[in-house]
């Protein structure tokens, strides 16, 4: 069955405001791999469609549409989905409302297939038959996301600063799903799951995004586990973001959350080919 944490409208709006976009690298990465396997294809650019799984209020799904014909965003969340719509985008990039291993394209039809940080949601066997019936001979998947251990820099006292945030991590971590583990592990499972010869598993992407503290309290609001605890202990929860902005303006030495911090993400990628 399906997992559904993204559900609420207030949720999904906090989403397209904190959650960042792919970075470049894992964009080229994704293409250097689908330009070569979609040449060999006799395809050229823009290709036919690409459909993006899990995509939430569309950040991934946006950056695809220079390089399709068609781009389609699906997510389980009609919540999300509406915040996608809303988004400014490209006549191309349409979305819906389904699950990844029920997804509503032709067999045979799609070119690439990605899912951004949300493939360790999914029934992974059901979901690779899924990719399976949907891929065009020659069709690419790519799976990425970044691992948990996320990393505040500032300054001098970037040590202090990721201690605050795993502190946070440490305290919702009662309320996170046993299917974040395959985050945890790399995608490792995943990898092993997926039934193409052609396949690779890149580690150790590192990003660098430069944010205001403001939107890191934001990023925060984003995650499964701390809307679970929201809902559960909303006094707790609230008090926690409270201490938790002081803490870090603290150790910063200002009083504006405007400041920028940056955070560093360690990303992983999973991309394959279909026979």
């Amino acid at each position: 069955m399906a997992t559904q944490l993204f559900e609420g409208k207030e949720h999904a709006s906090y989403y397209q405001k904190f959650r960042f976009e792919p970075s470049q690298e894992v964009i080229d990465l994704i293409f250097s791999y689908v330009d070569k396997r979609l040449s060999d294809a006799s395809l050229h650019k823009p290709y036919g469609l690409a459909v993006d799984v899990g995509c939430g209020t569309g950040q991934n799904t946006r950056i695809l549409s220079p390089y399709f014909k068609k781009v389609l965003g699906i997510d389980i969340s009609e919540a999300q989905i509406e915040e996608a719509k809303k988004a400014t985008g490209s006549s191309n990039v349409t979305y819906s409302v389904c699950l990844a291993e029920e997804m509503l394209v032709g067999d045979a039809s799609v070119n690439l297939l990605t899912a951004s940080t949300a493939a360790h949601w999914f029934n992974i066997e059901k979901f690779l038959k899924e990719v399976d019936r949907v891929l065009k001979p020659g069709g690419c998947l790519a799976f990425f996301s970044y691992f948990a251990n996320i990393e505040i820099h500032y300054k001098d006292r970037s040590e202090q600063m990721t201690e605050v945030f795993l502190d946070v991590k440490n305290i919702v971590a009662p309320y996170q799903s046993e299917k974040i583990n395959n985050m945890k592990t790399a995608y490792k499972e995943i990898y092993e799951a997926i039934p193409y010869p052609d396949k690779r598993r890149i580690e150790n992407i590192r990003t660098k995004i430069r944010m205001p503290l403001s939107s890191l309290m934001g990023l925060f609001l984003t995650f499964s586990a701390f809307q679970i605890y929201l809902k559960t202990e909303p006094e707790k929860a609230k008090e926690v973001l409270r201490t938790v902005e002081e803490r870090f303006l603290r150790i910063m030495g200002t009083s504006s959350t405007e400041t920028e911090v940056e955070v560093w993400l360690q990303n992983l990628l999973l991309l394959a080919s279909k026979p």
